[in-house]
């Protein structure tokens, strides 16, 4: 986790100001700042103080070169008949105190000619910045379509979940970068995809708008996940380098109560039961998306339960290797744990805003979280009858995922496990056959 209108982005606030050692400003501190360098009457003020130093000060001619800084700051916050009217003012003022102190005509016509100088430079200077404003406005602009056309906004309600994404790329004004998602509904069920691109920049850029078109047509057109990864898989081998890939998590909702994914050399999502935060690891890990020809298997399709109230975050390794000041990475299951609610929305603005602190205000790779939830549509569960349902009294687990059975959750003791089956390929509807390991 860039989301104003941005698509999940950021919607929140973040502390930028913050010292190496950890410490952060004090709260008005980074409104003075701002106020500071963006206000168009600070150029006016300095001129001002100037004057009521002279006035007050009694220390003659000594501070007149200073009326030049306000036509020179003015340049960076105002039109160019600000920068002119500042200069002009301070000229005129210079004049008084230049006369005022009975100046030798010389030196008066020195200084003055330095502040319509700096006058006359610092107008140019507006001119262009606020040229170069306008092309960034419409460079913008496109970015904004690209990023509408590339990472679409994910709605609140995506078939049967409530959802939610946060997006932040790395490279500095980029609205989008490697990193992928996609959440869409189909025939067969809602499916998403989370991906990662070797590399950043603009290649990055391209192979990512290429999986995700990819993906949304195949999501639409094969009836068994396997297929999508194939189809995507067939994609980048005709159009990636020999040292490119893309790690990526696939994932598919075809009936209720089961999950079913493909993970290719992704990060383990992490599945929210209850208080209970576990990684989902591959029993069979795939190579990721364009490094399929190194090996001879295909990948499997691993089923996971996934029931009323189940949450399941997507992310990518812009968010885990996330490191503060003193080079720790930033705990993401603890994380999550912190800030898990029943609104996905609230719970990722809360997440990616302490992201945003561990690391001092900005990310340094692009970072990407999907967060889904299945609503609870029956009525009030009693958390004694039913094992995983936290009651109001018991705080977050974070445990990692064993091949044990776990009473307390209700999560199966070991994750299905689909190898490609021939009748699939031939056909077969997802779910015609399961082996369970």
């Amino acid at each position: 986790m860039s989301h104003a209108p941005q698509h999940g982005r950021d919607h929140s606030p973040t502390d930028p100001y913050r010292w190496r050692t950890g410490r952060t400003w004090s709260a008005p501190a980074p409104a003075i700042a701002h106020w500071a360098a963006c206000t168009s009457a600070l150029p006016i003020l300095i001129v001002v103080l100037v004057v009521c130093v002279d006035l007050f000060g009694g220390t003659g001619t000594t501070w007149l070169p200073l009326l030049a800084a306000g036509p020179a700051l003015a340049a960076s916050t105002s039109r160019p008949a600000g920068v002119l009217g500042v200069g002009l003012l301070a000229s005129l003022l210079g004049a008084g105190i230049g006369t005022r102190h009975d100046m030798a005509a010389s030196q008066l016509i020195l200084v003055l000619t330095a502040l319509v100088t700096v006058t006359l430079a610092g107008t140019l200077a507006s001119v262009l910045r606020k040229r170069r404003e306008r092309v960034l406005a419409a460079v913008r602009s496109v970015a904004e379509t690209a990023q509408h056309a590339l990472l679409k906004p994910v709605p609140e309600i995506v078939g049967p979940f409530q959802a939610a994404v946060r997006y932040s790329a790395a490279a500095a004004e980029a609205r989008i970068g490697g990193d992928l998602y996609a959440l869409v509904p189909t025939p067969y069920g809602v499916r998403m995809i989370v991906g990662d691109v070797r590399g950043k920049g603009l290649p990055a850029v391209g192979t990512a708008a290429l999986v995700l078109g990819v993906f949304r047509e195949a999501a639409h057109d094969e009836p068994d996940l396997r297929e999508v990864v194939a189809r995507i898989e067939r994609s980048l081998a005709r159009n990636l380098g020999g040292d490119d890939f893309v790690t990526a998590v696939v994932a598919g909702y075809p009936e209720p109560g089961r999950l079913e994914m493909v993970n290719c050399g992704h990060a383990a999502p992490l599945l929210i039961r209850g208080t209970d935060v576990r990684p989902v690891d591959p029993v069979h890990p795939a190579p990721p998306l364009g490094l399929r020809s190194l090996v001879d298997d295909s990948p499997c399709l691993q089923v996971v339960p996934f029931l009323e109230g189940d949450q399941l975050l997507l992310y990518t390794d812009g968010v885990t290797e996330a490191r503060d000041a003193d080079r720790a990475f930033y705990p993401l299951a603890e994380g999550i744990a912190r800030h898990l609610c029943d609104e996905p929305d609230r719970t990722l603005s809360a997440l990616h805003q302490e992201l945003l602190h561990h690391v001092g205000g900005r990310l340094h790779d692009d970072a990407a979280l999907l967060l889904l939830r299945k609503p609870v549509t029956s009525g009030p569960v009693d958390p004694g009858a039913h094992p995983g349902t936290p009651g109001p009294a018991e705080a977050p687990v974070v445990r990692p995922l064993t091949g044990l059975p776990d009473r307390t959750t209700g999560l199966p003791d070991r994750t299905t496990d689909q190898p490609d089956q021939p009748d699939r390929a031939a056909g077969g509807a997802p779910g015609d056959r399961e082996d369970v390991a």
